[in-house]
């Protein structure tokens, strides 16, 4: 893949894809971490004499315009951590985006509207997605991918656009994927991998690729209560998904036959249901800890137990290459906060390679204020991660490896 330093940049019109999907309370955003991410591309591509056209997308809106969606705020935001004027384009190519790239000057920044306000960005037929991106290519001369979080995405912006013009990888994304390489081309051992977030089902393709790399798994976070309903533990009233057992059980099989040692909790904490996450931060009344393989009745698992947090600290300790995707537990709340905290702690305090798998963790970091800089690389794609380490070829780098 070409880099920055490949393109003569200096005039000519960049269109940098970003991934500025942000979290927002009404037009506040809560967590400006991507943003960070990506600036120091825009930045070196304005201190070489660029226009950058920075576009992204955010949310989900149906294909169509919709205000909650703007990124506006973004646009402010990068301004903020630019230290420059940006201007945005309230449409991806019609009138304003056209007429703020017409204007630019050497060194300017425009912010255009969300990608995903046109259908096309994220259509399953090619032709219509083609055409989208041939309008995106009459804005530029340039193009540098630098979404890390969207390129396992066949998207217009993602896919089709590098293949219209000369292109190079940005910053984050020649980052990410050296950071992704060490840890499935030259791993130092011993190498833990830590896996949590509600659903099984979304980790099964990465543990089964990991099963011949990784020396332990330690599985918390929703997901768990599926390999202890695996173990023919009770699991109360917690979140199982019963059609994945047979799976999870194949995997501990396999597990104890390569020698890869998977670390689940001996205790649970428990509640009666969920916790209001809108409520404000008092303890949670019928709060208790519980044995792993025996939750009681109508009680359900939210955090691994504070005997899981030491035993998970323990198992990392030694460890020189570690990677975790997914919370412990529901860490938004102070009472089931404990877990996650715990694997965040073990990570910041150690001194392996620490891998931060993007999505809730990375949130989580942030949330429970440890500094990042105390961990190898957080990074700012979950998904993208979690399906590079299962192996899978990602469009947006295939397109921008041709």
């Amino acid at each position: 893949m070409q880099t920055i330093d490949d393109l003569d940049v200096a005039g000519q019109r960049v269109f940098v894809r970003a991934d500025l999907n942000v979290p927002l309370s009404g037009t506040t955003i809560t967590d400006d971490g991507r943003i960070r991410a990506v600036a120091p591309t825009i930045a070196k591509l304005v201190g070489k004499g660029a226009k950058v056209i920075v576009a992204s997308h955010l949310g989900r809106p149906k294909g169509a315009p919709d205000p909650q969606y703007t990124l506006g705020p973004v646009a402010v935001r990068l301004a903020e951590i630019l230290g420059q004027d940006v201007t945005f384009a309230n449409d991806t190519v019609g009138e304003s985006a056209a007429q703020a790239v017409a204007e630019m000057q050497d060194g300017d920044v425009v912010v255009l509207e969300n990608l995903r306000f046109n259908p096309g960005e994220t259509s399953k037929d090619d032709a219509e997605r083609g055409a989208f991106a041939d309008q995106l290519a009459t804005l530029a001369d340039l193009y540098v991918g630098d979404g890390f979080g969207a390129v396992h995405r066949k998207h217009a912006s993602v896919y089709d656009l590098p293949a219209r013009l000369p292109h190079a990888v940005g910053l984050l994304i020649e980052k990410e994927v050296a950071v992704l390489k060490r840890l499935t081309e030259d791993v130092e051992r011993p190498y833990a991998v830590v896996l949590g977030g509600s659903k099984v089902s979304d980790k099964l393709g990465v543990i089964d690729n990991l099963l011949g790399k990784a020396d332990r798994i330690l599985i918390g976070g929703g997901m768990v209560f599926t390999f202890l309903a695996a173990k023919g533990y009770g699991v109360g009233s917690s979140l199982v998904q019963t059609d994945q057992i047979p799976a999870v059980q194949e995997y501990l099989k396999r597990a104890e036959q390569n020698g890869v040692e998977f670390v689940l909790p001996v205790d649970i904490a428990v509640a009666s249901a969920f916790p209001d996450l809108k409520a404000d931060d008092a303890p949670v009344a019928d709060y208790a800890v519980v044995p792993a393989d025996a939750i009681p009745a109508g009680r359900m698992g939210l955090d691994i137990g504070p005997e899981t947090a030491k035993l998970f600290a323990a198992k990392l300790a030694d460890a020189k290459t570690v990677f975790w995707n997914g919370p412990m537990g529901v860490f938004e709340h102070p009472s089931f906060a404990q877990g996650t905290a715990a694997v965040a702690e073990a990570l910041a305090d150690g001194d392996s390679f620490s891998v931060v798998g993007g999505g809730d963790s990375a949130a989580a970091v942030r949330i429970l204020g440890f500094d990042e800089k105390k961990f190898g690389h957080i990074s700012t794609g979950g998904g993208a991660s979690l399906e590079y380490l299962e192996g899978k070829t990602l469009p947006g780098l295939a397109a921008l490896e041709n």
